[in-house]
């Protein structure tokens, strides 16, 4: 049995749950404000959906999903996760590929592996721009120049969404490339220090300041493949 006030979306996700666990479910809706207050009160719940099998309450949405053993308890759940820069990388790497077969019919060719790098760029700073004080905050917490000068922290993802724009219109790459190669450097520098000489744990800022990724390779491998990017792109232009 589900207890649900009409239409709400975590009552409809427990109903499906429950109906692919296979189990027949009578959906109960509280229509009121007044019936709602007065289930939670006799419950002593704060929320619904409240979700009940064989008389006894299971909980709302989450509880349903660790009853199941979908998900762990919160207590046993590590509060970091690569998740979000992985979905980053893997979209990153498929935009390009398509842009690479739209324009020369195939997805086999260096520029779908420098797309692959600058769209990363843009998606990345995307991240940080959402909240870009949140993110200068997490980024003084590692990175050496913004330590020495709080204002670049505010700067970065301004600086990484340029070189990302306009590396992938292979535009103005005197700008450019010199841009990447600064920030890529210094990021992979200060990532070095502060993960592998002063061992130090700490949540990276690279996908903005509400990321639970933890700073490591992940983070150095954003800024070697800028700073790679620039120097590639650079040399191009010299040559």
């Amino acid at each position: 049995m589900v207890m649900t006030e009409h239409m709400c979306p975590y009552g409809l996700k427990s109903k499906d749950l429950l109906e692919r666990r296979g189990f027949k479910v009578e959906d109960h809706h509280l229509t009121t404000r007044e019936e709602t207050e007065a289930f939670k009160a006799e419950h002593n719940v704060e929320t619904t959906p409240q979700t009940f099998i064989a008389g006894q309450r299971i909980g709302g949405y989450d509880d349903l999903r660790i009853h199941f053993e979908i998900d762990k308890p919160e207590a046993e759940q590590s509060d970091t996760s690569y998740t979000p820069v992985i979905a980053i990388f893997a979209m990153a790497l498929l935009m390009a590929l398509a842009v690479s077969y739209a324009a020369f019919g195939t997805i086999f060719t260096l520029r779908a592996f420098e797309w692959f790098i600058s769209i990363s760029m843009c998606i990345l700073a995307i991240q940080k721009l959402q909240d870009v004080e949140k993110f200068s905050t997490m980024f003084l917490n590692y990175d050496l120049l913004a330590q020495r000068w709080v204002p670049y922290g505010k700067i970065y993802p301004f600086g990484e969404a340029l070189a990302g724009v306009l590396m992938t219109a292979g535009a103005l790459t005197w700008l450019s490339a010199p841009v990447a190669i600064v920030i890529g450097g210094i990021g992979a520098v200060s990532v070095i220090k502060a993960v592998y000489i002063d061992k130090r744990e700490l949540k990276c800022a690279c996908v903005g300041g509400d990321s639970n990724v933890p700073l490591g390779f992940i983070s150095l491998t954003e800024n070697v493949m800028m700073l790679a990017m620039g120097i590639w792109m650079l040399i191009r232009y010299v040559g």
